[in-house]
């Protein structure tokens, strides 16, 4: 296949050029946003389109969400002009089909992927527990702000905790870490091997995650992940990851305890060629499969 990248106006999708075979979605779906998906639809009436549902899941929902029902009116009309729909985790998707979303028969489930290079290489921990790490943007999302509250009620001047990310959250995190220098703010990880090898632990206290690739990522460094028990998160505890049920800071706070200056814990580290294998499997199954069925349509 030849893959093009278009970016769009988030609520005007334009500038798709006409000779596509198949159009896949990675838009945010929107009130305002809906007119454009239903133009676009319009425009390529014969051309399969996918939609890949990277913003919602329960955990969202619970969250932000207070008019339940009216979100979902909007999923499903958004999703009914697509002709699949990809869960990026199996929780994410069992969520959709509990609510109707999208009907069973056109959901599909293909976890995301990212550029693992250079993680593998990076040496397990040694040691006792002492340095933890957490990555991502400085968003409600992330939950930073619980995590650097539970870590200051954690009295032990051996443990440090660093943060890798920027966002417009970063004044408010500061503000709640101000005067712990165990602390730090690394800023963006332009190197992300040498984020994760400097850290023992890498911890995930996000309140809504419908993946959550940092947890791939850690794992294949070696690193275990303590996280929150949401969403996608939880497809991912398996390969040896801590979840931490109670979230609130007294849950972290306790996690964070059970942990500390403990030898360091073993993970399953996921092949990175074995993981872009299947991405690419999954991608070209889902690719024939809709391709095939146009062309039966269009006979």
């Amino acid at each position: 296949m030849e893959h093009q990248v278009v970016v769009v106006p988030r609520n005007r999708p334009s500038g798709v050029p006409d000779d596509v075979d198949m159009i896949v979605s990675h838009l945010s779906v929107s009130w305002s946003g809906l007119p454009g998906l239903i133009a676009l639809r319009a425009r390529y009436s014969s051309v399969p389109m996918v939609h890949v549902e990277h913003s919602y899941s329960e955990a969202f929902s619970a969250i932000n969400v207070t008019a339940r029902g009216r979100f979902h009116r909007l999923l499903r009309t958004a999703y009914a002009l697509f002709d699949r729909v990809v869960a990026v985790s199996e929780a994410q998707a069992a969520w959709m089909a509990r609510n109707d979303l999208v009907r069973r028969h056109m959901l599909d489930v293909i976890t995301p992927m990212t550029d693992l290079g250079g993680l593998a290489t990076v040496v397990a921990p040694l040691g006792p527990i002492r340095h933890f790490g957490a990555v991502g943007r400085f968003d409600q999302q992330k939950g930073f702000d619980i995590l650097i509250q539970a870590f200051r009620a954690v009295d032990d001047p051996h443990l440090t905790l660093t943060l890798f990310g920027e966002g417009e959250e970063r004044g408010h995190l500061e503000h709640l870490a101000d005067g712990d220098a165990r602390i730090r703010f690394a800023g963006f990880a332009a190197n992300p091997a040498e984020a994760y090898g400097s850290c023992d632990v890498i911890l995930m206290p996000s309140r809504w995650e419908p993946y959550g690739l940092v947890a791939i990522e850690a794992n294949v460094a070696g690193r275990v992940v303590v996280m929150s028990a949401v969403d996608g998160l939880r497809d991912q505890s398996a390969r040896g990851n801590v979840v931490v049920s109670d979230h609130c800071c007294e849950g972290w706070q306790d996690a964070l305890s059970s942990i500390a200056l403990s030898p360091a814990q073993t993970v399953d580290r996921p092949v990175p060629a074995s993981l872009a294998d299947a991405n690419i499997g999954a991608w070209s199954a889902l690719c024939d499969k809709v391709l095939t069925h146009t062309r039966k349509m269009s006979a």
